[in-house]
Parts: structure tokens; sequence; C-alpha cells
């Protein structure tokens, strides 16, 4: 019971972030990192949450870092379903260890 209420106020939260940031910016479209896994010295797993209108085509920037903060891997991911929510798990190939993965930012693809 607990772990479902915390799951459930972790979501609620996120979508009030959402909604705010969405608002303030103007944007039609926002991007979260959700979680993110080191598979190898040459590469990570990410999965990206992504709300937007669905006829938006977005992109969004991960890099990951290895230990001393260096960029060791980096790639754009497209999100053209025709859905308002979309998540993905993507893989990010890396020139050495990564030990964190972030969420650079997102744009729509028409804007350029």
């Amino acid at each position: 019971m607990k772990i479902a209420g915390a799951v459930l106020g972790t979501a609620f939260l996120a979508f009030i972030v959402w909604s705010g940031t969405a608002y303030l910016t103007g944007q039609d479209y926002s991007g979260e990192l959700i979680a993110f896994e080191v598979v190898s010295d040459t590469s990570a797993q990410a999965h990206l949450s992504v709300r937007k209108d669905t006829d938006t085509v977005v992109v969004c920037t991960l890099r990951s870092l290895s230990e001393a903060g260096r960029e060791v891997g980096r790639k754009d991911v497209g999100f053209a379903e025709r859905q308002g929510s979309v998540d993905k798990v993507v893989e990010l190939r890396t020139t050495g260890r990564a030990t964190a993965v972030e969420l650079v930012g997102c744009q729509d693809a028409a804007a350029g």
C-alpha cells in the first residue's frame, strides 16, 4: 500500500511539474529522464518520457558523463508517434564508462 501511494504521489507530482513548466514556457511539449542504467563500459540505457501534442515531432538530446564529468556519449532521440505521451528506452553508445546520463533538452523538430 505504501509503495502504491508513493508511485501515485510521484506521478502526480511529475504531472504538476510538467504542467507548470509547460504553462510558464509556453511549450506544447516536455521531456523527462525517468531512469538510466549503465549497461557496460561502452553502453548505457535511458528511459525517457515525453508529453506533446499528437501532431508535434519532438527531438530530445541525451548525454552520458564519465566519473570525471567528461562527456562520453551523446544521442538525439526522435518522438514522432501520434500520441500525447510517449515512453522510450534508448541505448547510448559511449567512448568510456558512463556514471551518469542526463537529458540536455527537447525541442520541436519543426523549429529546428
